[in-house]
This record gives structure tokens, sequence and C-alpha cells, in this order.
């Protein structure tokens, strides 16, 4: 990422609240159920999360006649002590199954070969792939999680005037951090868990891709915030995703085009309560 590990820390957290504002209406999107501190021997101090992704309408047709509607609600937790974070996601229509994300961020271009002190076992087993933001590539997974099309080639920003990231900006662009995601799904499902698993962390790498490319196309929106300001931000979006999951549609309703950033939308929504 073309950004310091302490502009990551609010970007990221920033990309999030604004990436879950725009998926949730009032029949679906993301619930934030709990958001305290939680101190952990291994992580340190750091911010537990935990959130309920509502996708009723991604059940797939066939699915519709026996799968009730609460089985597409994923359940997610985390604990994030930054540099470092666990995600443990589990779904209740594969409750055998579970995906956890361990991440390591490092100030480096991704050179690390082994940030998550991996066993030799485990380093045998394991699978690399670099996810470049600039790359655009899109595949089916691009098209399922409704990714936008953001050219970062093309893109400068106003504020920082960092951009485009042509090739080999990996090794020129300064500043420079890594954020290493070591993926783990677990899928104990005769004749149908490898497959399982293949999907869910395809769909994984195309949500890694599209929230860090978003990352650095909405900086120009983030940049030069607080980590308290970001906290509040979270506090009031929290509050606006319960709002927005209660409140009835409007019958021929339409986004209000104009309003671009994140805080603005939160001003509105207030003004509104």
């Amino acid at each position: 990422m073309p950004m310091s590990m302490e502009e990551y820390e609010l970007g990221l957290s920033y990309t999030i609240m604004k990436m879950e504002q725009q998926n949730t209406n009032s029949k679906e999107g993301v619930e934030v159920l709990q958001q305290v501190p939680f101190e952990d021997e291994k992580l340190g101090k750091g911010q537990f999360t935990s959130k309920d992704y509502h996708l009723q309408s991604k059940i797939p047709s066939w699915m519709k006649g026996f799968a009730p509607a609460s089985a597409l609600t994923v359940h997610e937790e985390s604990w994030c002590a930054y540099p470092n974070s666990r995600t443990v996601i589990k779904c209740p229509l594969f409750s055998k199954c579970s995906l956890t994300i361990d991440t390591v961020i490092r100030p480096d271009n991704g050179c690390s070969e082994n940030a998550h002190n991996l066993t030799s076992e485990q380093l045998a087993a394991r699978e690399v792939e670099i996810i470049d933001i600039a790359s655009q590539s899109r595949d089916y997974w691009s098209k399922v999680i409704s990714a936008p099309n953001v050219d970062l080639t093309a893109f400068k920003s106003q504020r920082t005037s960092r951009g485009p990231l042509l090739k080999g900006w990996m090794d020129s662009c300064c500043p420079v951090m890594t954020t290493y995601k070591l993926v783990i799904m677990d899928a104990p499902i005769w004749g149908l868990g490898e497959r399982l698993e293949d999907c869910i962390i395809a769909g994984e790498r195309a949500l890694f891709l599209a929230c860090h490319r978003l990352c650095f196309a909405w900086i120009d929106e983030w940049y030069g915030m607080t980590l308290d300001q970001i906290r509040e931000m979270e506090r009031q979006t929290d509050l606006l995703l319960k709002k927005t999951l209660k409140k009835p549609a409007k019958a021929g309703s339409k986004i209000d085009s104009k309003r671009k950033t994140l805080k603005e939308e939160i001003v509105a929504v207030g003004s509104c309560t």
C-alpha cells in the first residue's frame, strides 16, 4: 500500500465504515453487535468487534425453498491490536466451517518471507499470492461482491500527490507498507469441503483487493484525520447502520448522488434524528 502504517490504520477503518454504509439497506447489510476494548497475552491491547452480515438477497434461487433467510447471516468476530489482528468468520448454513484470518502489517514492500512466523510444516503447506491493488484484473468473484472498477494506474491523490500506481510502483513508492494475511479455511464436509474452501478463499481475495483499492482511492477523504475522529465516526456509523436496517424502504427512493463522503452521510443522517 502507498502509505505509512499509521495512515493505513486510519484509512482502512474509514474504508470499512464507508463500504458497510454503502452496502446496507432496510433488508440486508451490516449490523455491528459489539465494539469494545480488549487485552490479550499474544495480541496485546486493542479493539474487539462483533458483526452480523445479513445477506438475504445472496441466497441462490435453488435454496430459497428450504433455507431460512437467517441461513445467510454471516457472523464475524475480530480482535484488532494494531499492527496485528485476528478475524474469525462463521455461517449458520455451514455450521461446521470456519474461516480464520490472521493479519500482520509491516513497513516494507512485501519482502518479508515469513511475517506470521510459521513452522516449517506450515510453510510447506502454505500457498503465497501477491495481490497488487493496481491490477486491473476482474474475475467472477469481483462481480459477485460488486467490486467497483477503480483504475489506480490513472489515479492521483490531490492531497498527498501520490499516484498513479504504474508498473513497478511497489519498488519505488515511498511511503510503502504491506498487509500480510494468513487465511485458513476449515470445511470438514465430505464431498464438498475442498470445493467450498476454494470458493470462500477466492471470495475473500476479491474482498481484500476491492477494500484495499478503495482505501487508496478514498485517501483524500480520510487523510489528515485522527484516530479519535475515526473512533467517533465508528460510533456514529454503528447507529446509522442500525437505523438503516430497521427503516422500511421507500418506494421510488434514490441515493443522493451529491453525498460523496462518509462524513457527509453521517452528518446528513444526524441532522434528521
